[in-house]
């Protein structure tokens, strides 16, 4: 797949959401996003912070310098058939249960975690972050971890939670690599998602042109951040269990493709990179999504290229693409002072899910 990377302008990306047959007048206040009816390509609501202009900005500021208050969590052990586990962050009570999946190396302290499972509680959700395997602080116990496209825990655990918690409405919001597992995940299911409506949230829809992007300029930073992470909690894990990748040349692995190749693609039954990026990316699998579903993406993310963004004709009518054209990745910060930020996720994605709850209702 080419590597080869280009800018979309502002004007093709309002062709893009004109496309859709959806806009927000201007001055339509921030938290809105448009007729809660409406599927398609709509352009977002959310107005970026004045004193957070770019995409790096919206980026950093909340991994930074947002106080990360604790939760009370309750914490569960999952057992699975394959003889490893999940561990689950639960917080909240009430009759509706919503599900939530960090992004990769994430955990239920994420920054963008707590806030939203204050959000979700106060409108009445019980909150469990499925936290991926080897990512709650405890490595797993198979040589085998998470990826992008790996979608059998999460159905696992969806179904565990119809049967056994037997809740009003299901839920689940995922970021970023976790909102990728999610969609496919959604697209793989159909109609037996089990879920009653869902968010994805800054996902990284063509796993290829992710890898690309993130080699290039300031993305950098963040590439080199993560595939640290990555390789440093491969060696621990390996020195517990016979690995099956020579580990002498991990360090050699500097970028994402590099790691899939040699990491991710030989652990998890893909070829090479390319064979993992081209069946776990999520994108190939949004028209067939039949559940209720929210995206939401900024044009400006560093993480991935606008134009390799789907376009309106490649969603279902289930989905509803909202599409800002600043808010970096998991950023989305507002308000009027730096004092005082507004974290419009957090108001948004639960607004989405009363909307749809409403919706049934009528």
């Amino acid at each position: 797949m080419s590597t080869n990377i280009r800018v979309t302008s502002d004007a093709g990306l309002q062709q893009r959401i004109e496309a859709g047959n959806h806009n927000l007048t201007a001055d339509e206040p921030a938290d809105a996003g448009g007729d809660d009816t409406a599927s398609g390509l709509i352009e977002s609501g959310f107005r970026p912070a004045w004193w957070l202009p770019g995409a790096h900005a919206q980026t950093l500021w909340p991994f930074v310098f947002r106080q990360r208050r604790r939760l009370p969590i309750d914490w569960e052990r999952l057992e699975l058939p394959d003889g490893d586990f999940l561990d689950l962050a639960w917080h909240g009570h009430g009759p509706d249960v919503c599900v939530l999946l960090h992004g990769l190396e994430g955990c239920c302290r994420s920054h963008y975690m707590p806030g939203l499972m204050r959000a979700l509680a106060a409108a009445g959700w019980r909150v469990v972050v499925m936290h991926f395997r080897g990512c709650s602080g405890e490595i797993n116990r198979l040589p085998r971890s998470y990826h992008s496209g790996e979608t059998g825990d999460l159905h696992y655990l969806l179904n565990l939670l119809r049967e056994r918690e037997q809740p009003q409405r299901l839920t689940a919001a995922g970021f970023s690599l976790g909102g990728n597992v999610l969609l496919k995940y959604m697209g793989q299911r159909a109609a037996d998602s089990r879920l009653d409506a869902a968010c994805a949230i800054s996902v990284p829809f063509d796993l290829a042109a992710g890898a690309a992007r993130l080699e290039q300029g300031l993305s950098q930073i963040y590439q080199w951040w993560l595939v640290r992470a990555l390789r440093r909690k491969i060696r621990a894990k390996f020195r517990r269990m016979k690995s099956p990748i020579e580990l002498s040349a991990l360090d050699l692995q500097q970028t994402f493709r590099q790691f899939d190749n040699y990491v991710t693609a030989p652990l998890h039954g893909f070829v090479d990179a390319d064979d993992y990026y081209t069946r776990s990316s999520s994108k190939q699998y949004l028209k067939r999504i039949r559940t209720p579903t929210l995206i939401l993406h900024a044009a400006d993310d560093p993480f991935l290229d606008p134009a390799a963004l789907p376009q309106a004709d490649e969603l279902s009518p289930a989905v509803r693409f909202e599409l800002s054209r600043r808010g970096g990745h998991v950023g989305f910060v507002g308000g009027r002072w730096p004092w005082r930020p507004e974290y419009w996720l957090e108001r948004h994605i639960p607004l989405f899910f009363q909307e749809q709850s409403a919706n049934e209702r009528k």
